[in-house]
């Protein structure tokens, strides 16, 4: 579910101001295939109503376009966690919050992973929390312990960076998303005495999403009232 994961990279400056990291970007891979699958099935639909269609029906078809395409790029394309050295950038479906590491306030995984910044809560849609994989770490975790490691488990441990890892060796004993939000946190501790990651907490509102689907909206609805 991670886009990419970086790893400590000790630089010359490292005993100054601590370990770097590379820039982490986070992704919810499941939210995207489908995304794509919804956009090529509209696609395919939309394209059908206008070649063939009779009436209005072409007409709808691409009123249609803008009022499915953007909502799905929204909620399933767009969402992405980036933690850099200096701020952490939350790409939600209509907002992007910017977020210096010396603002966060608290990060946590409960029913869904969440920044508090500014006495103010926003949702991580990146990275979606999942009960039923959180339950299954946790079986993970415990047959582990008693030493009857799952033959799963450790086919994924092959050295590559599995679904559940975000830094180093896969720990297949937590979910995706609560290692993610422990290295958030880690970062959040070590970045936020950097004089750079200070600053205020920017919300930016997406509107190249919004407005073409209020457009498509209007156009859908002047096209069945007439």
């Amino acid at each position: 579910m991670t886009e990419s994961a970086g790893t400590p990279d000790p630089g010359p400056a490292a005993s100054a101001d601590g370990p770097k990291y590379a820039e982490h970007v986070f992704r919810s891979t499941p939210g995207i295939i489908s995304g794509v699958m919804l956009l090529a099935v509209a696609g395919w639909l939309i394209v059908d109503a206008v070649v063939s269609g009779t009436g209005k029906t072409p007409w709808v078809a691409l009123a249609c376009a803008p009022l499915f395409a953007a909502p799905v790029i929204a909620y399933t394309l767009r969402p992405a966690v980036t933690a850099g050295l200096d701020r952490l950038v939350v790409r939600n479906p209509l907002r992007t919050i910017v977020v210096p590491w010396a603002e966060v306030q608290g990060l946590r995984a409960g029913y869904s992973a969440e920044l508090t910044a500014e006495e103010k809560t926003y949702q991580l849609w990146a990275v979606p929390v999942s009960l039923r994989q959180r339950k299954k770490a946790e079986r993970r975790g415990l047959l582990s312990v008693s030493g009857a490691e799952p033959r799963a488990m450790q086919i994924g441990s092959l050295g590559k960076l599995q679904r559940g890892s975000v830094a180093g060796a896969p720990d297949h004993n937590r979910a995706w998303s609560d290692q993610v939000v422990d290295l958030l946190r880690e970062q959040a501790k070590m970045n936020a005495v950097r004089p750079t990651a200070k600053g205020e907490v920017t919300v930016t509102w997406c509107w190249w999403i919004i407005a073409p689907t209020l457009v498509g909206l209007v156009a859908l609805v002047a096209l069945l009232a007439a």
